[in-house]
């Protein structure tokens, strides 16, 4: 089985939504991408955290056999981040953000790590993300998520590394602001015009966007009528399509990657139903065939 790497934030989160509030739980994209990931194949983290990073939450990622021997334990506090949901439970109100160890991350990729076949690159600095690449060793799919600051403030360097990669992963929101481009049919396209095979854009309720080799895949969300906190959603959509693409390890046709989309979608209508990490902890291999068997009823037209 192929094995995936991932470079991403790891934390602490304080979330509110309309169904309550939670203070400092296990958060950032590295750890929702993992537990998503690892329930298809072997995950090798790369990250930074503080002294007060929990131990219990060290065990958490062992038990789901993801390797943290990349993981930096430095002087200092672990990346914090709250936010709140109102009405748009699309769309999260960044309320305070302290980067604490993460402000100083230079990520190192461990030898072991470096022929890792499937490369995520969460949304760090796009620079951060470029040294990654120059340290493995030709992987077989490499993709990038981003963020709203990056294409603020580092635009150039965010469109040199999206040239680099195979796939760029991103939300709706970003996928405007990066492509100038309000309709996501417009924006995919302009968005491959930067070099990556694929663009798949992230719609939180609505589903996803696929566009690759000039063809449209677009698929509705699992409907989930409960949404208790969509934190994270869109890093465990990242985590079931690699860990798709992984666990299978085909050519990377069209038809695989709208396979892998779906994991991604699926995975993430996990996610939403409780806050935090908390509904991928215990999620079964069992509970993934149920959905998948019933988001296949939701999309069928007999």
């Amino acid at each position: 089985m192929a094995e995936i790497l991932v470079v991403g934030s790891m934390g602490y989160d304080t979330i509110t939504t309309p169904h309550g509030k939670k203070e400092d739980i296990l958060g950032g994209s590295a750890n929702y991408f993992s537990l998503a990931a690892s329930k298809y194949a072997k995950v090798n983290v790369v990250g930074v955290v503080g002294e007060d990073y929990k131990d219990e939450d060290y065990h958490l990622l062992k038990s789901r056999d993801v390797c943290v021997d990349g993981l930096q334990r430095v002087p200092g506090k672990t990346f914090k981040w709250e936010g709140k949901y109102e009405d748009d439970m699309n769309e999260a109100i960044t309320l305070h953000t302290a980067l604490n160890v993460f402000e100083k991350f230079d990520p190192v990729i461990p030898d072991k790590y470096k022929n890792a076949e499937y490369v995520f690159l969460a949304n760090i600095d796009p620079p951060l993300q470029m040294k990654v690449l120059e340290q493995v060793n030709k992987p077989k799919f490499v993709a990038l998520d981003t963020m709203n600051l990056w294409i603020d403030i580092k635009l150039d360097e965010l469109k040199e590394a999206i040239g680099k990669v195979d796939c760029l992963l991103i939300n709706e929101g970003e996928a405007r602001a990066l492509s100038g481009e309000f309709n996501g049919i417009a924006a995919a396209k302009k968005l491959a015009a930067l070099g990556p095979r694929a663009v798949v854009i992230k719609r939180g309720e609505y589903g996803f966007i696929l566009y690759c080799e000039d063809q449209f895949f677009i698929m509705p969300a699992f409907p989930v009528e409960h949404v208790m906190d969509p934190t994270g959603a869109g890093d465990t959509f990242a985590g079931g399509f690699f860990g798709y693409l992984a666990k299978t390890d085909q050519e990377l046709s069209l038809s695989h990657m709208k396979q892998a989309c779906v994991q991604g979608c699926l995975m993430a209508s996990f996610t939403v139903q409780d806050f935090g990490v908390n509904s991928l902890v215990n999620l079964s291999w069992e509970d993934i065939e149920k959905r998948q068997n019933d988001y296949s009823r939701v999309t069928s037209l007999d």
